[in-house]
């Protein structure tokens, strides 16, 4: 009996530092590439990087990942850190003539300073089921998601030079 209550004490400990060398930490928001020509109505009214950032993580976890954001992440902050950009989103059309929105992301994944994965990731929709009911920043949120889970099913595996998203 007392093994096993010793058991039943010491086993948590083991599987909390196993989950912790897990953990990576990413950008509260993701910036905008300087040299992106992204319009200034998406980059006000859309979210795009704080919204990616909120995917990233629900997917992340739902994958049984320790996410957590920072405000000032760098590839020189401690631990695992993945720093990412949005360097395009395209937000061509509307409701009436068709939608097609894009949006594309690259990221990099430090262990202590030290690069050990990198990605680039696209997506691309017409504005899919009821798109012409959906307005720009709508139809990229879509878009968003999808880059979200994309990202996190990369952090399970990571590696270098992948390509997520529609450049597969």
């Amino acid at each position: 009996m007392k093994k096993l209550l010793f058991l039943a004490v010491i086993f948590p400990l083991f599987c909390h530092s196993a989950f912790a060398a897990d953990s990576v930490t990413i950008q509260q928001a993701i910036p905008l590439n300087e040299d992106a020509e992204i319009s200034g109505s998406v980059k006000t009214e859309c979210h795009l990087g704080e919204n990616l950032s909120q995917y990233v993580v629900e997917n992340a976890q739902k994958r049984g990942m320790a996410v957590t954001r920072m405000a000032d992440l760098s590839s020189s902050t401690p631990g695992r850190v993945i720093t990412m950009e949005i360097t395009s989103a395209v937000s061509d059309g509307n409701a009436f003539i068709g939608h097609h929105k894009s949006m594309s992301v690259k990221g990099s994944l430090y262990q202590d300073g030290k690069l050990v994965g990198n990605f680039k990731a696209r997506r691309v929709s017409m504005g899919g089921a009821f798109g012409q009911f959906k307005g720009n920043c709508g139809v990229l949120d879509r878009v968003n998601k999808e880059l979200g889970e994309d990202i996190a099913e990369w952090m399970v595996t990571p590696g270098m030079n992948g390509l997520l998203g529609d450049l597969k």
